[in-house]
């Protein structure tokens, strides 16, 4: 049977415990189990960085949300970033990398894959001939973000999936910024959709994590192999607490969205911002691509200070609602500085972002309260 998102949210891998009928998943808090006889452990379970069941819950609804059919929950976002590049990757392999990219995810690439013998190239993911024009002969991963963090570009992920395949190359999709609910890559020919699932999927800023969800049982065979071989997995307390967010993804996505929109038909009006990235406006340049592919806009505004970058710290450290915080995707909204804050570590590199840059997580508060923050927070 085919279910909707909410449902599956709330009811994918998370039936009524057996045991007790608890309507909640329970934490499995142990290392280890004890097994019927040698060789032979109980229902698959020996120790928790193998498996564990409260993760293996999580993982069984991070694939029924995203569209695919295995999914495999760490501890960080990065963590399933660096487990998939050196399952996928060996030295002297390349990957190409979004110009516009988590800093993080940058960090990565240059302080330690590259280090490892991993080379990359960044390149443009608003033209397909900019990427395709960046792969070698040794590439083996087109990796995307859409929408891309700071910048809110936007990627079509069907046509740079058959640009990938074509060289025979893997496309991997950061969904973060979208989540499962508004945008899911699988379906447009994605290979690997990656997310830091303590950002829209935990949705309440109390847990880290990270997740990998594919379609490949070979490939995913050998990222579970490296999962356990590496050891970053995510804990049972952390799956559950993504758990519980999950069952209310959907409803806070469409807050998020309603009130990101408000959010920017402000913000483009007043004369201290010069510039709103927005995928929701239709002067933007992914603006019909990210209409055919996401469901609606996402939560996350970018905006230009008319200013200048002394002037987006000013507003940054002005807001109050707005909390001065790094990360995304909690219920309370959030603002920043990324080439101070989040992107610090691309300065210098082709992935620098502006300094006039400020960077909003919309939360889910009352609208006008949002609104009445930015405006004092603008006020010069």
């Amino acid at each position: 049977m085919t279910h909707g998102f909410e449902t599956l949210a709330i009811h994918a891998g998370q039936e009524p415990d057996p045991a007790t009928g608890a309507v909640v998943p329970p934490i499995y808090q142990t290392s280890t189990y004890a097994q019927d006889a040698v060789g032979h452990p109980r229902r698959g379970y020996e120790y928790s960085r193998t498996t564990n069941p409260t993760r293996d819950a999580l993982q069984e609804c991070l694939a029924a949300i995203e569209g695919g059919r295995r999914a495999l929950a760490f501890a960080s976002g990065l963590a399933a970033e660096d487990t998939l590049l050196r399952t996928v990757c060996q030295p002297g392999d390349h990957v190409v990398i979004p110009d516009d990219a988590y800093g993080g995810t940058y960090r990565l690439f240059a302080k330690v894959a590259q280090r490892w013998g991993l080379d990359f190239t960044p390149a443009s993911i608003h033209s397909v001939d900019a990427v395709r024009d960046a792969m070698t002969d040794r590439t083996k991963i087109v990796w995307l973000e859409t929408p891309t963090n700071p910048l809110l570009g936007i990627a079509d992920i069907a046509a740079l999936a058959q640009v990938a395949h074509d060289r025979g190359a893997l496309l991997v999709v950061d969904n973060t910024f979208a989540s499962p609910y508004l945008q899911q890559p699988l379906h447009l020919g994605a290979d690997v959709v990656v997310h830091s699932t303590t950002k829209y999927i935990g949705g309440h800023s109390d847990v880290v994590g990270g997740a990998l969800v594919g379609d490949d049982d070979e490939l995913l065979g050998r990222l579970a192999y490296h999962q356990n071989a590496m050891g970053a997995v995510s804990g049972p307390f952390d799956a559950w607490l993504t758990m519980r967010g999950i069952k209310t993804l959907g409803v806070r996505m469409d807050r998020h969205c309603d009130n990101a929109e408000k959010v920017v038909e402000f913000l483009t009006r007043h004369k201290a911002v010069g510039q709103v990235l927005y995928p929701g406006l239709p002067d933007h340049h992914g603006h019909e691509i990210a209409a055919k592919q996401m469901r609606r806009f996402g939560g996350m505004v970018s905006f230009r200070a008319a200013g200048g970058e002394e002037a987006a710290v000013d507003i940054c450290n002005r807001a109050k609602l707005f909390v001065l915080g790094e990360s995304l995707g909690g219920v309370e909204s959030l603002i920043e500085h990324p080439g101070r804050m989040t992107h610090a570590s691309a300065a210098g590199s082709p992935l620098e972002v502006p300094g006039d840059l400020v960077r909003l997580s919309v939360g889910i508060e009352t609208i006008d309260d949002l609104l009445a923050d930015l405006e004092q927070a603008l006020a010069r």
